[in-house]
């Protein structure tokens, strides 16, 4: 039709298809790559200290409490070939950071210490390695131990789906000591061994392709990621996608901070010159021209913006209509900033499935980087606090901050913000009274005082009657009124309490209805706070 009118025709709407081409790989450029290996396990069974003695080098020393907060991506060069190491966080809060971890990897490393076995994380790491359908090579660690009992172990795992080789199943098990450096070289021929079997090729010569391990804003540096390269080769200065950033890269590093001009597959380094910080586990894809990333970035920002938008405004209308059928549910606002991606989702994560059917927890804003006055305004108009996870704020932010009496935490491990936030929503949760009696008197004589009314003289049966407490007026076994007690005397003193076997006089606070035979009962209500699991 537009020819017939003398007009040309043009693709008006942008795809991404049409600039993000997928090559088809010729069998014959498919060379063999280094098996990406990821390390999994329990908290502390020794996950960094195994990969530690492979890499000769010091992570723990580094990490808060000795735990991993980050995915490290490292390269170990071995007799046989190269081994690329990924170290997965092994608190269960990181489950997304493992899972994601999975995806990317040929073959799962599941630590389990030798005195501990098999525990909740180990099982949830299987899980993960399972589903995504990876090899999974045992390593138990710490059998230099007194209590070390490999074959409890071996048993364990043979319970849950994963029989040993030398039971006749088919997971390899290597039994290692990282602290001795024992079995090291055992563990890593058998990764080298489980490679081969997979056949583990890619096509070196073409554009690079892989996905983000880990990013962060660093101060001198501006946005650095961590990526794992897994298809083609690349280069210093490739214009490259990743996720909704974009940009060209200015310089790249290996693991051990060395400047590299060029990365093949399966091998980790961390880029910089992005536009901004991408998710971890974004892919990356390198471009043939700057503008083309450009472009594909603007209209991945513009997707994800009206995602957003539809988002907000559905969600408004819910809960508008959740505050109607429960009555108010109180909401506890946080803004989340952390040094890297994968704590921030990891913290989101579990902060939010503390949430219940009384206090709501709401992440409204998180970002990599440190504490900023734009993060104080939002906090202060919203009634947020600051969760800020291995950063810390300048002077200028803390004076804002104090100005603004907006509440910031600071932390660097993840317990201790669940354990905050867990005080913080019980704060908010309504607290229970229970009643404590304290003591009964049966009235003996009644007295009428000019001024002040009626006053019982009474025997104190059992417990004691304490001045000030409640009090409650029992007749024939129903209650007549309660009040609160106005006066205790013991003759013409007035005192504190009368224990049980001894006579008073007590008032009763505009009450002055008392016969003969009434019982009067004395408690208090103690407030119990919630407590949340």
């Amino acid at each position: 039709m537009a020819t017939e009118f003398n007009y040309e025709v043009e693709r008006a709407s942008f795809e991404e298809e049409t600039v993000l081409r997928i090559e088809e790989d010729n069998p014959a450029e498919l060379t063999e790559r280094p098996p990406v290996v990821t390390i999994m396990g329990h908290v502390d069974h020794g996950k960094t200290s195994l990969l530690d003695t492979i890499r000769k080098t010091r992570i723990t020393e580094f990490e808060a409490g000795g735990i991993t907060q980050h995915i490290g991506a490292y390269n170990v060069t071995t007799d046989k070939g190269q081994v690329a190491f990924l170290d997965t966080p092994g608190h269960e809060a990181f489950t997304a950071m493992r899972a994601r971890g999975a995806k990317i990897t040929d073959i799962v490393v599941l630590v389990v210490a030798a005195d501990d076995g098999v525990m909740p994380q180990t099982l949830e790491a299987i899980n993960h390695a399972k589903a995504a359908g990876v090899p999974i090579i045992v390593a138990i660690n710490k059998i230099d131990k007194a209590n070390a009992d490999p074959d409890r172990v071996k048993r364990e795992l043979a319970e849950n789906g994963l029989t040993p080789e030398d039971w006749g199943g088919d997971t390899i098990t290597v039994n290692v000591s990282a602290k001795q450096n024992q079995g090291i070289n055992e563990l890593l021929e058998m990764i080298l061994l489980q490679a081969e079997v997979l056949e583990l090729k890619a096509n070196q010569k073409k554009m690079a392709t892989g996905h983000v391990v880990e990013a962060k804003i660093d101060s001198g540096r501006g946005p650095v990621a961590t990526v794992l390269v897994q298809e083609g080769t690349l280069k210093v200065g490739d214009p490259v996608v990743c996720g909704v950033q974009h940009g060209k890269i200015r310089a790249m590093l290996n693991d051990r901070g060395v400047p590299v001009e060029s990365a093949g597959p399966s091998i980790p380094v961390e880029i910089i010159g992005l536009s901004g910080v991408p998710m971890a586990g974004d892919e990356f894809v390198a471009l043939a021209d700057e503008k083309d990333a450009k472009q594909v970035s603007l209209h991945r920002i513009q997707k994800q913006r009206s995602k957003e938008l539809a988002k907000t405004s559905r969600l408004s209308l819910d809960k508008f209509y959740e505050r109607m059928q429960q009555g108010d549910v109180k909401e506890l606002k946080l803004i989340i900033k952390a040094d890297v991606h994968g704590s921030i989702e990891a913290l989101a994560d579990s902060l939010t499935k503390l949430s219940n059917a009384e206090v709501k927890i709401n992440v409204i804003h998180s970002a990599t980087g440190t504490i900023a006055e734009s993060d104080i305004s939002l906090a202060a108009v919203s009634d947020a606090i600051i969760i800020g996870f291995n950063v810390r704020p300048i002077p200028k932010v803390q004076a804002l901050a104090n100005e603004e009496n907006v509440d910031m935490r600071f932390y660097n491990v993840i317990y201790n913000v669940i354990k905050d936030v867990k005080d913080a929503m019980a704060g908010m949760m309504a607290s229970t009274f229970e009643e404590r009696i304290l003591g009964r008197a049966e009235v003996r004589e009644v007295f009428q005082v000019p001024k002040v009314g009626a006053i019982a003289g009474c025997y104190v049966t059992d417990g004691k009657i304490e001045r000030g407490q409640l009090l409650r007026l029992i007749r024939d076994g129903v209650v007549h009124y309660e009040g609160k007690n106005a006066s205790l005397r013991r003759f013409k003193d007035d005192v504190k309490e009368v224990q049980s076997g001894y006579e008073c006089g007590i008032g009763i606070e505009n009450y002055n209805d008392i016969k003969v035979g009434d019982i009067i009962e004395c408690y208090y209500l103690e407030e119990i706070r919630p407590e949340i699991e």
